[in-house]
């Protein structure tokens, strides 16, 4: 059956039978608007580890890029259907979390470079997974602590904290050398632009599948600009750089059609350096996690999450998390780039998100579909991305203003954002603080927002029209 607009009304039904044809582009936008995401957290902290740029890991770099995007298509799938109480049941996709980052760096800063701090991190990693998987389990009772006003919160932090990273994409990546180039800058809103055109001047499942077209007509332009522009530069040094728009396509060519990936490519290693501050990283994670499903389930489904979506989502993320350590890959969790695309389109069919998990398990398989889109310019994901992680915004804020704010959830918004927000995006504050303080508070807002929010909403005394708001 199809709607009005002719996409079929299955399309908005989790557990709706959809047409190929339509589930799979469906799919795909969830792969190529996390595809970069997924990988970028691998590649930095490799790099942090002094794995990048030696060729003695130069193989082993490729195994773990494709451990990525295999363990990310298993891990979705798995929290789409559920292995008993493994999964919520959502639609969510899973993939390498960039939340640990900053633990991460911190524990590479600790421990210095090499294999085995990598090692250590992975250790640690299998531990907290499964501490988070525990964590699920007693999440029903801990639910009272997470009310919408909390959740809200954490959903409108994790938007507010990607929109620096969409604009980043935007202008070609902070890190290459033509930032904020007039080349990039104009590929990136032209995907813009195609994407509101389709979204908004057509019908049905051509404009549910807005970010795909755009993100193709972006890769179309990028081919024609480099018929016509000069693919290189000079910096300021003198030195003769590759234009970040420009598509390598050498990479696609030199990848392998078929590889098996490879289990515990790195020797887990356990030190109480790397799984404390990993651990509590984990306990933030969960409530990160909350917060996607609450955001994806009111942005998608115009509903709560139930008791039994948010544990069997806590406990995915934590299992998927040990089950990627395994892989060599960094933590498994929920992508909150694709809460965003959820919210924007409200697809959020099962089948749909399944076609794009097995296209990231093919990916994993055959690498030579996975180098087609990580060839994919910065520019033209941000050109998607800046509108996808707006939408995560608004629907943090759909969540905190579900119920009439009170003067007490008032408050709880205004210092959770002012105090805990504000301390992770301007982490200079945090200086002279011991070091354990700065690796949990300082990677980004997320954490100090969800921590503040979370205190508040227990010692902040209860007025007469919360309790009769509760009760309603």
């Amino acid at each position: 059956m199809e709607n009005k607009n002719g996409l079929s009304e299955e399309a908005f039904q989790f557990e709706g039978k959809m047409p190929l044809s339509q589930a799979i582009p469906l799919g795909l936008q969830h792969v190529l608007a996390m595809f970069v995401g997924n990988l970028t957290p691998l590649l930095v902290i490799t790099g942090a580890c002094g794995l990048a740029g030696n060729a003695e890991f130069a193989d082993l770099r490729v195994a773990l890029l494709q451990n990525a995007m295999l363990v990310a298509g298993i891990v979705t799938l798995i929290q789409l259907f559920s292995i008993g109480p493994i999964g919520g049941k959502v639609p969510i996709i899973m993939g390498t979390s960039s939340g640990f980052i900053g633990v991460f760096s911190g524990v590479a800063a600790t421990m210095g470079s090499g294999i085995l701090t990598y090692g250590a991190m992975m250790g640690a990693s299998l531990l907290g997974g499964l501490f988070e998987g525990v964590l699920g389990f007693f999440l029903k009772p801990l639910r009272k602590f997470f009310p919408p006003v909390v959740t809200g919160t954490v959903v409108l932090s994790i938007g507010l904290s990607l929109i620096s990273v969409g604009i980043n994409s935007f202008g070609g990546g902070n890190t290459a050398k033509d930032f904020g180039s007039m080349e990039n800058l104009l590929l990136a809103t032209f995907v813009l632009v195609v994407i509101l055109v389709v979204k908004h001047c057509t019908k049905g499942f051509l404009s549910s599948s807005a970010i795909l077209v755009g993100i193709v007509a972006g890769y179309i332009a990028a081919v024609i600009m480099g018929l016509v522009l000069p693919h290189t530069a000079i910096d300021a040094e003198g030195v003769e750089y590759t234009k970040s728009w420009v598509l390598n396509w050498s990479q696609v060519g030199t990848s392998a059609w078929i590889e098996i990936p490879k289990l515990m490519p790195v020797k887990l290693v356990f030190d109480l350096r790397a799984i404390l501050p990993v651990m509590i990283m984990f306990i933030v994670t969960a409530v990160e996690t909350v917060g996607d499903i609450s955001g994806v389930i009111v942005g998608g489904m115009d509903r709560e999450a139930t008791d039994d979506e948010l544990a069997g989502g806590v406990i995915c993320d934590g299992i998927g998390s040990s089950i990627a350590a395994l892989f060599g890959v960094l933590p498994n969790t929920s992508f909150s780039q694709n809460v965003g695309l959820v919210a924007m389109t409200k697809v959020v069919n099962r089948g749909a998100l399944a076609c794009g998990a097995i296209f990231l398990v093919l990916c994993g398989l055959v690498p030579k579909l996975g180098a087609i889109i990580s060839i994919m310019p910065q520019s033209v994901l941000g050109g998607a991305a800046v509108m996808m992680f707006s939408s995560i915004v608004l629907s943090g804020i759909q969540l905190i203003t579900r119920k009439p704010l009170t003067a007490r959830s008032l408050s709880i918004v205004a210092v959770a954002l002012g105090v805990g927000y504000g301390m992770g995006a301007n982490t200079g504050i945090l200086a002279h603080t011991p070091q354990y303080v700065q690796l949990i508070f300082g990677g980004s807002g997320i954490v100090p927002a969800a921590m503040v929010a979370i205190i508040l909403n227990i010692v902040l005394p209860k007025t007469r029209e919360d309790l009769e708001q509760e009760a309603a």
